[in-house]
């Protein structure tokens, strides 16, 4: 189904995590995301790499009224998070406080992924990362250890954050399984004056193996081609914006 066969329904549903190739540990092209989004009823889609946004501004030259282009960041201290609006890479290992500032800076958005799901010092990530955050994520469909969804559920209504379900989507099969249901908007201020009349829907939860499936893709790419995902490579952190999203 093309993008351009859609019909923007009343209340849309949105899924604001999901990963194309250009995340080592993710299969999907960014047309290939686009069109399993699409197919799978979502009318929106973040697309938010680890550490880059080049499959995001890709997946939005296809389909620019379907996709939001975002970035997940790892942090100083490896707390993670998601920002949502952005026309610039940032990069990885900053403090939290300038990541959120960059962010903020673009006119974007702060998502927290999956607070509690760490397998080192969770609290001390939620706190981090919560402390910050424009949405929290209470439900990821990779989050397979019910107490970590329920844990960010509650501190989401705690500190009367919004809230949104995503999938995490690192595979095609992926989509779908969880999103959020929202009215009709536009831009970032759009987005947090939806959620606040938004559903997070949850369908179904991952099992444990897909992150194996994850890492053992990771782990083939950076065996294939070990000098080109070296630490340290140098590699642009701005693009040219291609619109308002």
């Amino acid at each position: 189904m093309k993008p351009s066969e859609t019909r923007e329904p009343a209340r849309l549903r949105i899924d604001l995590h999901a990963h194309t190739r250009f995340s080592l540990d993710a299969a999907m092209s960014p047309r290939e995301l686009v069109d399993r989004a699409i197919d799978a009823g979502l009318d929106r889609i973040a697309v938010t790499d680890h550490g880059e946004i080049e499959g995001a501004l890709e997946a939005r030259a296809y389909a620019p009224a379907h996709v939001i282009v975002g970035e997940e960041i790892r942090c100083e201290g490896n707390t993670e998070l998601i920002g949502l609006f952005l026309t610039e890479r940032i990069p990885q290992g900053l403090p939290i406080e300038e990541t959120v500032e960059r962010i903020r800076a673009q006119g974007g958005l702060v998502y927290a992924p999956h607070p509690y799901a760490y397998a080192w010092r969770p609290r001390r990530h939620a706190e981090r990362s919560l402390a910050v955050a424009d949405i929290v994520e209470v439900f990821n469909s990779r989050a397979f250890y019910p107490p970590w969804n329920r844990r960010a559920l509650r501190a989401a209504r705690a500190r009367g954050l919004a809230a949104a379900a995503s999938t995490d989507s690192h595979f095609a099969h992926e989509l779908g399984r969880a999103y959020t249901e929202v009215p009709a908007f536009d831009g970032p201020e759009g987005l947090l004056r939806a959620l606040a009349h938004g559903t997070p829907v949850a369908v179904a939860t991952a099992s444990p193996f897909i992150h194996v499936a994850s890492i053992g893709l990771k782990v083939a790419r950076l065996l294939a081609a070990p000098g080109r995902y070296a630490p340290g490579r140098e590699r642009p952190t701005t693009v040219e914006p291609l619109g308002a999203d």
